[in-house]
């Protein structure tokens, strides 16, 4: 829509205000109205729609940014509304409009000038204009399409049947797991393959999670490792040192098994990123066919393979600091056999960053009997490393290739790992220890780097241990993996749930209060400090819709896989089941109990009281246990103390009260 487009009566008043709702049709939906006396701003003149909306000043498109600047009295003011969800570019619809409008008259002029005459192909060259301008429209306006995997959290390994394996998540949450739980642990570092004595070895670094861990087993699968004579694993606890491989490791993508010819050089390869220093460079060398000379009697003859290896220092933009340094000098490998053949070097370097070549010396022999190639099978640089990876702990997996172990199942380790946390006992932190307890669980993310690192003081510790005590008595636990990102609240209310609890904070301290049965007051509450006419009595009535049932579903520690119990009352008709998950819940009759206890909420709390009070209400802390007194609902008695004798503890009452029945409470 352009000045020209505006209907004739907004021209032919100075100032005006058009608002079109239907852009395919301008001139039927559309109201048109005069510009106030006083100066206003374009954004007090839009629409109020939900729907996204396109500004024309003057017939020139106006930015939203410029929405703020004021009208002139002889302005026309055109507010467009376009009909979808808001989620593309306004923009694109315009140009979209504009295609439609202009392709065929583009397409028509193209024909006549190639001199295309028959309707198909007319068709068709305005369909290649018409393809060729919402392509250009994309690229100008973008199409919304665009993927965000930053936004996009990557799947549990633990909890996603479809992702249980090892993975590297970039950018996600390292892991914090709570009691006994398995895991398959993200990758800490790139894994890496040397090659030595003929045998192919993988180096595998994960991180199980933060803080300490008993490792109760390491698995391949449903397998133990322990099965597996041809790996080595290693444990590294918080602040620890790894010792079976170097750690931090990073392979070259570019090098894959490129053949070398005589006296060209493969590459150079660069072996590291920008911004880090390598002390050393390894390379894998391969004989795909074996190395061998087939003579006329059938038997192998020795053949010989020379390569140098060189490399060259370069800086983060890429460019060489200095010459080429000979790595390996002439190297000299002979063998007779139709076996292939892989063998790594690793040579120390002064740190730094590094590009790579290598070089055949000798000539290839072409004879169909002779197995005489080499290719660059890989490039590595060993980063600088202190290997030390702060409060984690990590384990270390080093694996020899056999038939034993395939590729696929290599990426299938995980670990049965029980947290250990301190236990406060009164006074002081123990050292850590293995727990599956939900108090410590709940102090540990509030006193944790990770969590919400508060101060001792600022916590209930008292409450949290009187809580495990009930707790430990009951059998009820939390085993949880939490791997995704989510607030410190979300992880304490998730921890809090496996025990019938939630937090609260209450005068800055962090307390956790437990769903549970309690028999003395806290405090009265009478129709002398209930606010008058504040008391309200609300029911919620059972309806068809109302669950008589809850299907609970947990993450069970027989089977590590999802399972699900039914809960019901003795004489539920279990006609409307509802489906609830209890993270943390990993045994049958922790979850059956947490079920049947919702199902008991679900029939009977269906009564909820509130009333206004004053200062007194400020004494009560969430889940206190109150009485509450009110002639309304004809609940109790009360009479105000007029008098009172202390050596016969003797109370004279404002009027007489009914002693029968009980309990009695006087405040």
């Amino acid at each position: 829509m352009s000045a020209r487009d505006l209907p004739a009566e907004a021209l032919a008043v100075p100032g005006t205000v058009v608002v079109c709702h239907n852009p395919f049709q301008p001139w039927r939906d559309r109201t048109v109205r005069p510009l106030p006396r006083k100066r206003v701003r374009v954004c007090t003149l839009a629409p109020r729609t939900r729907q996204p909306v396109v500004c024309l000043l003057n017939g020139q498109l106006l930015p939203p940014h410029a929405w703020r600047r004021r009208v002139a009295r002889n302005d026309h003011v055109a507010f467009i509304v376009l009909p979808h969800g808001g989620k593309s570019n306004p923009l694109q619809l315009i140009a979209a409009i504009a295609i439609a409008w202009a392709a065929p008259q583009i397409g028509a002029a193209l024909a006549a000038e190639m001199g295309v005459t028959s309707a198909l192909g007319v068709n068709l060259i305005n369909a290649g204009v018409a393809l060729g301008l919402n392509l250009v429209a994309g690229a100008l306006f973008g199409a919304g399409t665009g993927l965000r995997t930053r936004d996009t959290p990557a799947p549990s390994p633990t909890y996603n049947l479809q992702a249980q394996g090892n993975q590297a998540r970039v950018g996600q949450p390292i892991p914090v797991i709570y009691g006994r739980h398995v895991v398959y642990p993200d990758f800490a570092a790139q894994p890496y393959i040397e090659y030595s004595g003929g045998e192919q070895y993988l180096y595998q670094l994960f991180v199980i999670g933060q803080g300490y861990y008993d490792i109760e087993q390491v698995r391949i699968a449903d397998t133990p490792v322990s099965s597996f004579a041809e790996i080595e694993t290693e444990v590294v606890a918080p602040g620890g040192t790894l010792t079976l491989f170097p750690g931090e490791v990073v392979t070259a993508d570019e090098v894959s098994g490129q053949e070398a010819t005589t006296g060209v050089a493969l590459g150079p390869f660069v072996a590291n990123a920008a911004g880090s220093q390598a002390n050393y460079i390894g390379v894998d060398l391969i004989m795909p066919r074996g190395l061998y000379f087939a003579n006329a009697d059938g038997e192998l003859e020795t053949m010989t393979i020379v390569w140098r290896v060189e490399a060259q220092k370069i800086d983060d933009l890429g460019a060489p600091v200095g010459g080429w340094i000979d790595l390996s000098g002439s190297v000299s490998y002979a063998a007779a056999t139709t076996t292939p053949v892989r063998v790594s070097y690793k040579y120390a370097v002064s740190a730094g960053r590094y590009q790579v070549r290598v070089t055949r010396l000798n000539a290839k022999s072409d004879d169909l009997r002779v197995g005489h190639e080499l290719a660059w099978g890989g490039l590595r640089a060993y980063l600088r490393s202190v290997r030390s990876y702060g409060g984690v702990t990590l384990l270390a997996v080093k694996a020899r290739a056999s038939n034993n172990l395939s590729g696929s199942s290599a990426r299938r380790i995980n670990a049965i790992v029980q947290r250990k946390l301190p236990v406060w006992d009164g006074s002081a932190w123990s050292a850590p220890v293995a727990t599956r307890s939900i108090a410590w669980a709940l102090a540990d993310i509030a006193r944790a780097q990770y969590g919400a690192r508060l101060a001792d003081s600022r916590i209930d510790l008292a409450g949290l241990r009187a809580l495990d005590a009930v707790w430990s008595a009951r059998g009820d636990t939390c085993d949880i993996v939490l791997d995704q990102s989510q607030t410190v609240w979300d992880a304490l209310a998730t921890v809090a749930r496996c025990g019938r609890a939630m937090p609260f904070v209450q005068g800055g301290v962090l307390r956790v209060v437990r769903d549970q049965l309690q028999t003395l007051p806290t405090a009265m509450f009478t129709m002398r400090n209930i606010v008058r006419g504040s008391l309200s009595l609300e029911y919620a009535m059972a309806t068809e819709e109302t669950a008589d049932a809850v299907d609970v579903s947990y993450f069970d520690s027989a089977t590590w896989t999802e399972r699900t119990v039914r809960c019901a009352l003795p004489d539920s008709a279990q006609t409307t089941v509802r489906t609830l998950q209890l993270p943390g819940v990993t045994n049958r009759v922790q979850a059956w109990r947490e079920g049947m206890f919702m199902a008991a909420c679900s029939r009977y709390r269906r009564r909820t009281v509130s009333f206004q009070t004053e200062m007194e209400g400020l004494v009560l802390s969430l889940g206190d246990l109150i009485a509450v007194q009110h002639d309304m609902p004809q609940w109790g008695a009360y009479s105000e103390v007029t008098a009172w004798d202390g050596a016969s503890l003797a109370a004279t009452l404002a009027h007489d009260m009914d002693w029968s029945g009980g309990p009695h409470y006087i405040a």
